[in-house]
């Protein structure tokens, strides 16, 4: 009893540890949370499905190592005062191919995976709130209805998932001023100039959390 009593408090404090831990990913009951936020958010729920895998401020998205422009995308992610990084927020990415398709992978296996395709990825920010994917410039559809774009969508913490403003390029031809005047710049303006650096485009897409989010606070 006397060795039971002696590792009681290290077993409680491995508990406390490993209950935290338990509650570091989020859940679908999040979408509870603040359920005012934001505009119904088709496919949002995209944003739980990377299933066990630990995210890290940087990751990869299928298909960068084989298609052409490659693009790393990159920004800061910042508090609703728009100076202060935020940490712990994840960032669900997904793009079409070079052919302006979503093409879903091999072993899809929900509804969002076979629809937002195999060039999706996630990352969580660290406390300086930065945040990269390396992938690859997406094409517009094949109608032209819709320049080359990104779709990014987020999820803070003890909040529900929303959607910002996608990625779009400044040098796309279907980027006019009369879409430009369109946009809602949620999280920010979604506008990027890319520009070659070692070797391949690179973006920088800063996000401001809750700016022009509906009910946000």
């Amino acid at each position: 009893m006397k060795q039971v009593g002696r590792w009681l408090p290290l077993l409680l404090v491995c508990c406390f540890l490993c209950s935290c831990r338990g509650q570091e990913k989020p859940t679908k009951k999040d979408e509870n949370v603040n359920s005012n936020l934001g505009r119904p958010c088709e496919g949002c729920e995209a944003v739980y499905e990377y299933g066990t895998k630990e995210l890290n401020a940087l990751d990869t998205i299928i298909g960068f190592k084989i298609n052409e422009p490659k693009l790393l995308l990159q920004g800061t992610v910042f508090q609703l005062d728009g100076t202060t990084p935020a940490e712990g927020v994840i960032i669900y990415a997904y793009h079409t191919n070079r052919d302006g398709l979503y093409p879903p992978s091999e072993n899809s296996t929900t509804t969002w995976a076979r629809r937002h395709g195999k060039h999706r990825e996630w990352v969580k920010t660290g406390k300086d709130g930065h945040y990269a994917f390396y992938t690859f410039r997406p094409a517009a559809y094949p109608t032209h209805s819709d320049p080359e774009h990104i779709h990014l969508t987020i999820k803070e913490p003890g909040k529900k998932a929303y959607y910002i403003d996608e990625v779009i390029f400044e040098d796309d031809t279907l980027v006019t001023p009369t879409y430009i005047s369109k946009l809602e710049d949620r999280g920010g303006s979604g506008l990027v100039k890319p520009f070659f650096q070692n070797g391949m485009l690179t973006a920088t897409r800063d996000i401001i959390l809750g700016k022009n989010i509906p009910h946000y606070n």
